[in-house]
């Protein structure tokens, strides 16, 4: 089993896409205003997974959703999100669990983290199984 596709709930379907777009993913499907789908950037082996947006009249109080998107270099991602004028709500800040996490809010208000886990991803110290790779 793979997950392809996470989807979330927008109210502004253009600046709900603009805000993906910039943080690097490829619209694939546009049936605005209802619906979109990106591709986000191709990761190491395999085919890149799928991000999608719907249109909702509101979204529900609370946390809500939190999607994490894996990158590279952390620092130069946010630098580069800045000079677009997009600014992390929180961090970056490096995590006792060997992450180094942002924390963005789209236009909808879901919470978007941009982190950097390296092997720590799923292979932590503290894995289940003991394996080290």
């Amino acid at each position: 089993m793979r997950l392809n596709q996470v989807t979330v709930p927008c109210i502004d379907y253009e600046a709900s896409c603009a805000f993906y777009m910039a943080l690097g993913l490829t619209r694939i499907v546009d049936s605005g205003p209802r619906y979109a789908r990106f591709e986000c950037p191709a990761g190491e082996g395999g085919e890149p997974s799928t991000f999608s947006l719907h249109s909702v009249d509101s979204v529900a109080e609370g946390e809500g959703v939190r999607v994490y998107f894996e990158v590279e270099n952390l620092a130069a991602e946010v630098g580069r999100l800045c000079m677009h004028g997009i600014h992390p709500a929180e961090g970056p800040v490096e995590q006792s669990w060997l992450w180094a996490e942002a924390w963005y809010r789209d236009p909808a208000g879901n919470r978007i983290c941009l982190y950097t886990a390296g092997k720590a991803r799923r292979f932590p110290p503290w894995r289940v199984d003991g394996r080290a790779e």
